[in-house]
């Protein structure tokens, strides 16, 4: 008689990753990530209460990939660093994005990366106020990039003169002139790529930062 698999919380949600990563997070249920495991779908609740707490595993695991601020770095290169794991880690499974703020039941890992990133920035000097407008704008940032890097029409990686030859041949410059010009001496005949952006991105919200961090301009913020 085969021997039935040993389950706990931990390899419930690794099989619901793979369910997911293979279908998106319409595909997770309970009875697929059972049949995942090669169980039925009720022994999953000797470890899980339903669906809900599979979901807030899901936002869970999601932050324990993605690398906590290193406290030894400067600020501003933690928040680099951080920006980039975050983004790898939602490119690879982007069925998250619509996932990991959503929980009304926040996890361990997900409370502790959320604590870090505040932490990191309040030890630099930014005021409670400035912290969590940092955080807000930079994750905002992270996630929309990400959304946007997986849904165009041609690779992100790779240079995208195919596709902007294409256009180019759409929009007269008579027309658009504005979209004409970008497309002739931003983007054809360099070596441009839509993820090299993600950089620039960044550095436009982190310098804005340390602009105010520096007192260089006023703060908005009414808090």
């Amino acid at each position: 008689m085969p021997r039935r698999p040993v389950l706990s919380h931990d390899r419930i949600i690794d099989a619901a990753v793979r369910v997911a990563d293979r279908g998106g997070l319409v595909q997770v249920s309970m009875r697929n990530v059972g049949k995942e495991l090669g169980v039925e779908a009720m022994s999953l609740y000797h470890h899980l209460a339903g669906k809900d707490a599979l979901l807030d595993g899901l936002a869970n695991w999601i932050f324990s990939q993605i690398d906590l601020p290193d406290p030894r770095q400067p600020w501003r290169q933690a928040m680099i660093d951080r920006a980039a794991s975050a983004r790898a880690v939602l490119s690879k499974h982007p069925w998250a994005l619509g996932l990991i703020e959503s929980r009304r039941s926040p996890g361990p890992a997900l409370l502790r990366h959320h604590d870090s990133v505040l932490g990191c920035l309040r030890r630099n000097g930014f005021s409670i106020a400035l912290a969590a407008h940092a955080f807000s704008a930079i994750d905002a940032y992270i996630y929309g990039f990400v959304l946007t890097e997986l849904n165009l029409p041609f690779d992100a990686d790779e240079g995208v003169d195919e596709f902007a030859g294409e256009m180019q041949q759409r929009l007269p410059a008579d027309v658009y002139p504005h979209l004409a010009e970008m497309l002739a001496e931003h983007v054809t005949h360099r070596d441009y790529a839509f993820a090299d952006e993600f950089e620039y991105g960044l550095d436009l919200i982190l310098d804005s930062l340390e602009a105010r961090l520096a007192g260089h301009e006023a703060p908005r913020s009414r808090y």
